[in-house]
């Protein structure tokens, strides 16, 4: 079958003026010629012309093979491993593809068409890239040398409409109850940082988090490949940082658009995730009255994502005084909300924290919310993210604009 395709594939391929800009409905003419006098032949049934047709078109104007999967809205992440080892996820699980590429230079021209398509560069000389899809999904690229066994391209899929706090509260992802808590903590502006593992919905729970930034607001969005979709925002401003060209210059980085960012007049910053010096640049920029703003990192724990600030912000000054980095996390992020994918690969909140200062040289946190595992239903996880006995400290900003915590929330510091 991969022979056939080829085949066909060359056939249309060898009478196409390639310097000529043809329409999507003259190469489908191409096609059908050519798949018709072969189908002949070789007594082709219907169902496999139809396919031949698809896979010819889509190697030539989409992503090859790899276009049926993105068609497949259950298929969430593609991996490809060199030319013939092909693996989606679906349904939470890894699956072999049943197909491959019938060349490695096939292969190696659907990654040019990647990168060309956001004016990206990816060869021997910088072999790797992150880039993204005209529908938004994010993508990695890593060629060889680098790759030992062939190009790896990994593709992070997102739905064509964003994901709604109201559709992670029916998913079982968090409860009514402390959705309501971080939506009067957003309108009131308290700074927020979500933290997780790979793959545990950061971001995904950030474009629903900011469904609660009041779109009188004006917000501007940071990313190295933009992805956020924020559906209720009317004044924003959506930025994406630049990787340097072969001769190292022209790079923009995520320090560099925070650093803009602040002259931008914004009321809120959104960087989708801080790595590395660029912590620093966000945790000033929290700290000089940008109330509400929202990032997100890389963790096992809440614990741990303040330990990884403290680490990235050393990145990019290591002349600065630990006690110093400390009071400028306590001092700027109010909220922690930590995620976790559980081994049944479900999505859940793990916990809503408070950071309620520096005490005996660390970095205080108190729980708000934690996820209590009660037992299996079969293959799922049982349990549910309980409210603690312990109170919002921090009313400066709730009672500043008004706000008032939803019945059944952890109440403010004195009152019943």
């Amino acid at each position: 079958m991969d022979e056939l395709r080829k085949m066909l594939y060359d056939e249309v391929v060898k009478d196409l003026d390639l310097t000529e800009e043809i329409s999507d409905e003259a190469l489908y003419r191409k096609i059908d010629e050519v798949i018709f006098s072969e189908g002949k032949k070789r007594k082709l049934s219907g169902r496999d012309r139809l396919k031949y047709r698809k896979v010819i078109f889509a190697g030539l104007r989409r992503l090859d093979i790899l276009s049926i999967a993105m068609d497949d809205a259950a298929v969430t992440e593609v991996m490809v491993n060199g030319a013939e080892k092909i693996y989606v996820e679906k349904g939470g699980g890894l699956v072999p593809y049943p197909d491959t590429f019938t060349t490695p230079e096939k292969l190696g021209d659907v990654i040019q068409q990647i990168a060309a398509a956001i004016n990206r560069r990816v060869n021997e000389a910088s072999p790797m890239v992150d880039a993204r899809l005209e529908d938004g999904s994010r993508v990695n690229i890593v060629l060889p040398p680098i790759a030992l066994d062939g190009p790896a391209v990994t593709i992070r899929r997102f739905p064509k409409e964003p994901i709604s706090m109201q559709q992670l509260i029916r998913w079982g992802s968090v409860t009514e109850e402390a959705a309501s808590f971080l939506e009067t903590l957003v309108r009131c502006g308290y700074n927020i940082f979500i933290s997780g593992g790979t793959g545990a919905g950061k971001t995904t729970f950030l474009g629903a988090l900011a469904e609660y930034i009041p779109d009188t607001e004006r917000v501007i969005t940071i990313e190295d490949s933009a992805e956020l979709r924020l559906r209720n925002v009317k004044n924003i401003v959506r930025l994406e940082s630049r990787p340097p060209n072969l001769e190292g210059a022209y790079e923009v980085t995520i320090r560099d658009l925070i650093r803009n960012a602040l002259r931008m007049r914004p009321d809120r910053i959104i960087v989708g995730e801080i790595r590395s010096a660029e912590a620093l640049d966000m945790l000033q920029a929290m700290n000089t009255g940008h109330d509400g703003s929202i990032s997100t990192g890389h963790a096992n724990s809440a614990k741990d994502m303040i330990s990884r600030i403290e680490t990235m912000v050393l990145m990019g000054d290591m002349d600065l005084p630990l006690a110093a980095i400390r009071a400028q996390i306590a001092s700027g992020i109010d909220i922690l909300v930590h995620l976790g994918r559980l081994r049944d690969r479900s999505r859940r909140v793990m916990g809503i924290y408070e950071v309620t200062g520096v005490s005996e040289s660390e970095v205080q946190i108190r729980p708000l919310y934690e996820f209590r595992e009660e037992g299996m239903d079969g293959d799922r996880i049982i349990g549910t993210l309980e409210k603690s006995n312990l109170r919002l400290q921090n009313t400066e900003k709730l009672l500043a604009r008004g706000g008032q915590l939803p019945f059944g929330g952890p109440q403010q510091e004195g009152k019943d």
